[in-house]
């Protein structure tokens, strides 16, 4: 709340309404946030809910489960931030509610980065845009007057629109979480996909400073403090590395490197 009333009082300051933000006083402080640890989806319960989505939002779970993207952001993406050549994703806008209208934003902390994109979405995302056309939506940018900027949308609604999160929560994702047999509370909206990418590149050891970048973080200790209890301690990796070299050695005689790659 009070980062919503700061937000307001900021606007005001911007309008000349008030001279200055009470919240920014040194005698205002946040009430201190209960750590809650992330408990990723398994599996089995993204899969579920990807397969139990209308066909037409399948591959918008993929970008998330396998991209990491917010919400807003997988909304936003065009088939124009795809380099299939390069094996990367551009992630450029997110699409965002003002008072009662969409415009296009910049990605949350304003600044524009890449993801890499494996082979797998490759094909899945090839797959959806040759079923669905993307559709050229025309949107103000970041603000209501402004300028409108146009975008080829990979995900939109049948009517070709910009997706907004509230009807497609309600129509779809709330659905698709109980016939998945998943709860209707806010732990699993949408960004659980995003803690389920993290989840699984933490635990096939990828950088924290690498992971990060992609989920968008400007600084890795808070990548850290969200999902440190998810990177596999020493004896975890250990134990992983040796079954792996165990199970390679039936393969027949190998060096002790070619065994744990």
């Amino acid at each position: 709340m009070l980062t919503t009333l700061s937000m307001v009082m900021n606007a005001a300051v911007d309008d000349g309404l008030v001279n200055r933000n009470p919240c920014s006083a040194r005698s205002v402080r946040a009430p201190k946030v209960p750590d809650r640890k992330v408990v990723p989806w398994t599996a089995g319960q993204v899969r579920a809910v990807r397969d139990a989505l209308p066909e037409r939002y399948r591959a918008l779970a993929d970008v998330g489960r396998w991209l990491g993207l917010r919400q807003g952001e997988a909304f936003g993406l065009a088939v124009e931030d795809v380099d299939f050549l390069r094996r990367v994703v551009h992630v450029r806008r997110q699409v965002k509610r003002l008072a009662n209208s969409l415009v296009f934003a910049p990605p949350k902390g304003g600044k524009d980065r890449e993801v890499p994109l494996p082979d797998s979405l490759g094909l899945l995302l090839s797959a959806h845009i040759a079923a669905r056309s993307p559709a050229a939506v025309a949107l103000p940018w970041r603000s209501l007057d402004a300028a409108h900027a146009t975008a080829r949308l990979l995900f939109t609604t049948v009517e070709g629109r910009a997706i907004t999160r509230t009807p497609f929560t309600q129509k779809h994702w709330h659905p698709a979480l109980r016939e998945a047999g998943l709860s209707v509370e806010r732990q699993n909206g949408f960004h659980a996909l995003r803690h389920y990418f993290a989840s699984t590149l933490l635990y096939d050891g990828v950088d924290i400073r690498a992971l990060a970048v992609y989920l968008g973080h400007h600084d890795p200790a808070f990548t850290l403090r969200v999902y440190a209890h998810l990177v596999p301690d020493a004896a975890d990796r250990m134990r992983t590395v040796i079954d792996k070299a165990a199970r390679s050695e039936a393969d027949g005689p190998g060096t002790a490197q070619e065994a744990g790659r």
